[in-house]
């Protein structure tokens, strides 16, 4: 009798569960954690199909099937929430995705260590401080009498203080350079963990061929670092329609509705403020799920064009 070969390949999982089983036990925690936080929270996502009553048990709602998913797709407010979000998200992404590389990229030539070490101090410190926080020194800089119009009237370069923060052509850049403030040093730790595992011989063999610092980062630094960037585009591409919530809310304002309200921001509006769960859940769930649909998409293409992928 022939044995099945589903027996040798059971026990040698078992054999390999039992000579690692101390690291099984120290990720046990973080399995849990992910089990409770991640995963059982999911079972929420059904009353998007369900005339759900707060108050009332989950099981036993009426079924409603596409009816919120299509109610917000039909919307008046759907042009505008989704044209604000594509628009900040891909501003983000031509202007914050490149910002760290180049930074890590500027930092990595610099010789000497004090110095630079005071220079990756003051590019990470933003990314410790709260939206709250951040809001506060952007209204205090950019506010009718805050320090920027201050210096523009005192130096008669306008006549009436300019509404930086009431205009709503405005808070699209001010959104993505206050982003890029918070997170461009942060960001670009990543960045500089990649460039320091090249290979230093690669960099001698090229002062040997005679490639000034332009040439190496061209040669060498740049291809070294190939695969952490096109990683990371991919997971930036799956998050194009999460576009913000904190610095939305505490920025934008009714002059600036038009222009700030993004997906976060609508579904927390309508499914938290207005009691809306069905609703506010069907936004969300389908946010998420052309996220996912986008970040599979991009790692196929990479994967086709580059040999690169996540998994």
């Amino acid at each position: 009798m022939a044995m099945s070969p589903l027996r040798p390949r059971r026990g040698r999982g078992l054999r390999l569960l039992s000579r690692e089983r101390e690291l099984w036990l120290l990720s046990l925690p973080f399995f849990i954690w992910v089990a409770v936080f991640a995963y059982y929270p999911m079972y929420g996502l059904s009353i998007s199909f369900l005339a759900y009553v707060p108050g009332k048990p989950i099981v036993g709602s009426a079924w409603v099937g596409l009816k919120f998913f299509i109610e917000f797709l039909t919307s008046p407010d759907f042009g505008y929430v989704m044209r604000n979000t594509l628009v900040i998200s891909a501003l983000g992404i031509v202007i914050g995705f490149p910002a760290p590389i180049v930074l890590a990229l500027l930092l990595n030539e610099l010789r000497g260590r004090s110095f630079k070490k005071t220079i990756q101090t003051v590019s990470y410190l933003p990314h410790f401080i709260s939206w709250v926080v951040t809001a506060s020194l952007i209204f205090t800089l950019l506010g009718n009498e805050g320090v920027v119009n201050d210096i523009l009237l005192r130096a008669r370069l306008v006549v009436k203080p300019i509404n930086f923060l009431g205009t709503g052509r405005y808070f699209w850049w001010l959104i993505t350079f206050a982003n890029l403030w918070k997170g461009i040093g942060w960001s670009s730790i990543i960045y500089l963990s990649a460039i320091a595992g090249i290979d230093p011989e690669l960099y001698q063999a090229g002062a040997v061929d005679g490639l000034n610092r332009f040439g190496m980062i061209r040669h060498i630094t740049l291809p070294g670092i190939r695969i952490t960037m096109v990683l990371l585009l991919i997971l930036e591409i799956g998050s194009i329609l999460s576009a913000g919530f904190e610095q939305q809310l505490l920025l934008g304002n009714p002059q600036t509705r038009l222009y700030y309200e993004v997906i976060d921001t609508y579904a927390y509006k309508y499914g938290v403020q207005m009691g809306r769960y069905p609703y506010g859940a069907a936004v969300g769930f389908m946010q998420s799920l052309v996220g996912l649909i986008l970040v599979f998409s991009a790692n196929w293409l990479s994967r086709k064009a580059l040999d690169i992928s996540i998994v």
